[in-house]
């Protein structure tokens, strides 16, 4: 049972990490590409008339793709998790329905005009449609993740025959845990977006093409770069303050505080023994964690792993309630990492943007270019901070991870599926990156003429 148990783990964190390559891009290019639109309408300038058909079709590219990842999700529960699915089929499944009854058949309705609509509707009525698709895409992940709140702190709810049974739905809609996290992944979208339309666009201006289509896009992109990093960074902060309150071990995991402390350093990096249950070689900011979650460097006690264990198995029972701490701890650190580096990066390719000095600067525009992985890096890490740091469970307090599994499914069966999504998903990765590829290289006019350039500078951008 147990390596069907694991096999099951690593399927669905395998298909999950592969779905949330494209869901930030997904919720913060619909934003985006609606704000050009309805730029477009108010000043008439046709450029953004433009914008919005070239990075609205890259978008719908990463939609395909979100929603053939997204649907796999979906069988899972039934394959390889019927025990969750008995325990909390009575949650779970009510806002799942209303986002496939409210936003999934908005955004999906208003997707078809918006791509069959631009020499059929008005500038004005265009716009709308678009907006109406940004509403349904990131209304689509709210119910989501309200889903998802309730795993990571479950509200709402009563424990009746052995199953979690729904007993205020307000309760579960106004969960503390919704917010932040609803609001940290809405602008980390916004940042996604920012980060392809400035790299693309640096790309572009590496090789001189459409340089006023792209001059516009690449500070389109840097300024949604830096909007969406300040207030995913605020929203962060909220969620994890709110994570030290209902989930204390997920915020010392995160810390690698085996001890309570107070105040409490934040660790830079250190060498983590789990077994001996501490650190070596750290580099710590004294009272940095208690700033960040008591807003205070001298006053604010955070309790550390070893208590918060001996806290768990006199509530819960013998067991091991302590998550995987070494890649919770370091993948905290590569999102804050990464999320970092965008911003900086951002904000002085835009300081030279302003004065006029970016289009020139090949060193600042390669720069601008090698920052497509980082919100990739930074939203993966991110997700599996938030699902692994609440190990061993699979509903916070409530289910354990094993216990959820399905009991007849073998391990040579999860196998078999595990090989052949991969498959398709390579497939349809391949499928994905040519056509997003071959649209890029068309550019805004849609044809191959300006990418030809003399081999030296082709040569170069490579450097």
């Amino acid at each position: 049972m147990m390596d069907a148990v694991l096999l099951a783990r690593w399927q669905f964190a395998l298909t999950s990490i592969y779905h949330w390559l494209f869901v930030p891009l997904t919720l913060g290019m619909t934003v985006v590409v609606a704000i050009m639109e309805i730029t477009y309408v108010t000043t008439k300038n046709e450029v953004y008339k433009k914008m919005a058909k070239f990075w609205g079709k890259l978008f719908l590219i990463n939609f395909a793709m979100g929603v053939v990842t997204g649907i796999v999700q979906e069988f899972h529960f039934g394959m390889n998790w019927a025990e969750y699915s008995r325990f909390m089929g009575d949650i779970f499944g009510a806002p799942l329905a209303l986002e496939a009854l409210t936003a999934f058949f908005l955004e999906s309705t208003f997707m078809g005009a918006w791509i069959f609509g631009w020499d059929k509707l008005s500038a004005k009525a265009h716009a709308i449609v678009a907006v109406l698709v940004a509403i349904g895409t990131n209304l689509s992940a709210f119910w989501i993740l309200v889903a998802s709140s309730f795993m990571q702190h479950p509200v709402g709810y009563v424990l009746r025959n052995g199953r979690a049974e729904m007993n205020s739905f307000a309760d579960i809609l106004s969960n503390g845990y919704v917010p932040g996290q609803y609001s940290h992944i809405f602008f980390d979208g916004i940042m996604t977006a920012g980060v392809i339309i400035a790299s693309i666009s640096a790309w572009h201006l590496l090789r001189k093409n459409a340089t006023d289509f792209y001059n516009r896009s690449i500070r389109w992109g840097l300024v949604a770069t830096l909007v969406g990093g300040i207030l995913a960074m605020g929203a962060g902060h909220m969620q994890g303050q709110y994570v030290a309150k209902v989930q204390p071990m997920k915020m010392a995991a995160m810390e690698a505080l085996w001890e309570t402390a107070e105040p409490a350093p934040f660790t830079v990096f250190a060498g983590i023994d789990e077994k001996a249950q501490k650190n070596s070689g750290a580099l710590e900011i004294p009272g940095g964690l208690s700033l960040m979650i008591h807003n205070s460097f001298t006053q604010g006690k955070v309790e550390g792993i070893k208590d918060l264990q001996k806290a768990a198995e006199a509530q819960y029972g013998p067991g091991d309630y302590t998550p995987h701490v070494t890649s919770v701890f370091w993948s905290f650190r590569a999102m804050i990492a990464a999320g970092s580096l965008m911003f900086l990066v951002a904000i002085i390719a835009l300081f030279m943007h302003q004065k006029g000095k970016l289009e020139n600067s090949r060193a600042m525009l390669k720069w601008v270019f090698w920052m497509l992985p980082l919100p990739y890096i930074a939203n993966s890490t991110g997700w599996y901070v938030a699902e692994a740091g609440r190990q061993p469970w699979l509903v916070y307090g409530l289910q354990k991870t094993f216990d959820g599994a399905s009991r007849t499914v073998t391990a040579p069966e999860i196998w078999t599926t595990i090989l052949g999504f991969t498959a398709v998903y390579i497939l349809a990765a391949i499928a994905a990156l040519y056509l997003a590829v071959k649209h890029i290289k068309k550019g805004p006019e849609g044809n191959d003429a300006h990418d030809v350039v003399e081999v030296k500078e082709e040569a170069t951008l490579w450097k």
